[in-house]
């Protein structure tokens, strides 16, 4: 019974699935204030420790309580689809652990100083915290963390016709490949960019839609909701933003001049000549983040070919119908 309850709850929330559930982990930049150096911090070397933002923390830590909390009551339920579940479990457990480096590690402090330590967090929120979250369903274990009443309410909450015409919306293709597109063009327009790093709200509104849109754009290349007929839009989205974001990385990597003299003091306050800094950055979204996208389309291709149906091809038989006919 409660394996059945938990397939009407998969079933009730794909209208607003994975992505609506790692929204309270991805609230978590949001409501943070984003590491900015000071202007006497410019001028040394950043302290490279855990920065331990309280909101950041509180809802990592609430996101995980809860998926312990729903992941044990569906266990001790039901033993069906354990498999499923363990896969689900670790896929979720890698991705809050990303985000824990990305966003509390000295990876975060030295973001500010160094672009291609920035260009490292930025990647693993979108290309490694994002997809592992999505991977990781949370919404229907979420609401096994809760009472009957409440899973109920929350259930018909993200039923109403609003949320699902929206949701519909985000959801085409097009739409979120526009976003994700669109997020990462402007927030590396240079003004934009320095604007981010010398303001904690402006920071955390980046880092914001930076995970916001890629939680929507793996959503819908792996999402449960993605059709099969869906899987040729999901391979053309995975290679035209690997296209699109080497690009930029290549702009990054050969541009003659800094596109973020913001970078020069603390760069430099480390040893490190800051063209040379962004040029490694352009490289980190060029090289790695296009094989990660590659490899998705790979694995998305291998999908789609496994779901189709076998061709089945036996040469006796058609020897032996063309022998009787003759």
């Amino acid at each position: 019974m409660a394996h059945f309850s938990l397939r009407a709850v998969n079933m009730s929330t794909t209208r607003l699935p994975a992505f609506a559930a790692a929204f309270v982990t991805a609230c978590a930049p949001v409501c943070a204030q984003a590491h900015v150096l000071t202007a006497a911090e410019r001028s040394a070397p950043p302290a490279l420790r855990w920065t331990f933002e309280p909101w950041v923390v509180a809802l990592l830590i609430l996101s995980l309580a809860l998926y312990v909390a729903g992941y044990r009551r569906l266990c001790s339920r039901s033993r069906r689809g354990r498999a499923i579940r363990v896969r689900r479990l670790s896929a979720f457990v890698l991705g809050w652990l990303t985000l824990v480096a990305a966003l509390d590690s000295p990876l975060d402090a030295l973001s500010a100083a160094l672009f291609s330590a920035h260009m490292v967090q930025h990647e693993l929120m979108m290309l490694v915290a994002a997809p592992l979250l999505v991977l990781g369903r949370p919404l229907a274990v979420w609401l096994w963390a809760f009472r009957p009443a409440s899973r109920h309410a929350i259930a018909a909450a993200v039923r109403t016709p609003a949320l699902r015409g929206l949701w519909r919306s985000l959801c085409a293709p097009a739409v979120a490949w526009l976003l994700h597109a669109a997020a990462l063009w402007a927030w590396h327009m240079p003004r934009l960019f320095e604007a981010a790093l010398a303001s904690p709200v402006i920071h955390t509104l980046q880092h914001a839609s930076f995970l916001l849109s890629a939680l929507l754009f793996w959503w819908v290349v792996f999402g449960e909701g993605t059709r099969r007929d869906q899987s040729g839009y999901a391979m053309l989205s995975l290679f035209t933003t690997m296209v699109h974001t080497g690009a930029l990385g290549a702009l990054l990597t050969l541009a003659p001049g800094l596109w973020y003299p913001a970078y020069i003091e603390p760069t430099s306050a480390l040893g490190f000549d800051p063209l040379q800094d962004q040029q490694l950055g352009g490289l980190v979204m060029w090289v790695p983040g296009g094989l990660a996208y590659l490899i998705a389309a790979l694995a998305t291709g291998a999908r789609w070919l496994m779901h189709r149906a076998p061709v089945t091809f036996i040469p006796n038989a058609l020897a032996a119908r063309r022998d009787s006919g003759s």
